[in-house]
């Protein structure tokens, strides 16, 4: 038996069991003991993450229903829905944490989306694929094509993404609606860094209230 007095091996890092850079920011970011609700969820990789690493009290909302199965199956709190057709149920500041990661991009309304993320939540945490990254400029430049490339794999008649955002549009329209940045991580890979970040960052991680 490996075990040892000390306990049982902690869990790695978010990122080296999900593979996910964002997820990594968002496991810093958010605080032991909080409430967290995932909007597009997936199979609840995240969320059971934060509970068992952070004790957090999490649910999340999935539109694919066999992602909530696979969710439900992990012991995670996660229902079916369809994040732009509101989140009214939830009174004011039902969360300490509202999580959008990668998601933000495939809403229909997404203004719509961050305002009620903003409503129930005392944070945001938005997560986005920088359509300002250089590799995608010079794909346009060179090919004059959708851009296919590591965050914008698809075809483009295939894409579930339907809003192509810069970070530069983002601070833009955080200003415009006066929401606080608290913070913003960019990252390329697995490396974090704030220079030229419309040009080199791949993913952006912005922590918002109002």
């Amino acid at each position: 038996m490996a075990e040892t007095a000390a306990g049982p091996k902690r869990k790695p890092f978010v990122r080296d069991i999900l593979g996910r850079s964002d997820y990594a920011i968002i496991s810093e970011v958010v605080e032991p003991d909080s409430r967290v609700l995932d909007l597009g969820c997936g199979e609840g990789e995240l969320l059971e993450w934060l509970a068992q690493n952070k004790s957090v009290e999490g649910r999340g909302i999935e539109l694919d229903g066999r992602k909530v199965q696979r969710a439900i199956a992990r012991g995670v709190s996660v229902y079916q829905g369809d994040i732009d057709e509101g989140l009214s149920d939830y009174p004011n500041e039902s969360f300490d944490y509202v999580i959008l990661s990668q998601t933000l991009q495939e809403s229909r309304r997404p203004l719509e989306v961050l305002n009620e993320m903003l409503r129930i939540g005392r944070h945001a945490i938005v997560a986005f694929p920088n359509f300002g990254h250089w590799r995608v400029r010079l794909a346009m430049l060179f090919h004059g094509r959708s851009p296919r490339t590591k965050c914008f794999p698809y075809a483009w008649y295939e894409s579930p993404n339907i809003h192509f955002l810069t970070i530069r549009d983002f601070e833009h329209l955080a200003r415009e609606q006066g929401w606080t940045v608290e913070r913003e991580i960019f990252l390329s890979g697995k490396r974090t860094g704030t220079f030229l970040a419309n040009l080199l960052a791949e993913v952006a991680v912005f922590l918002v209230r109002r």
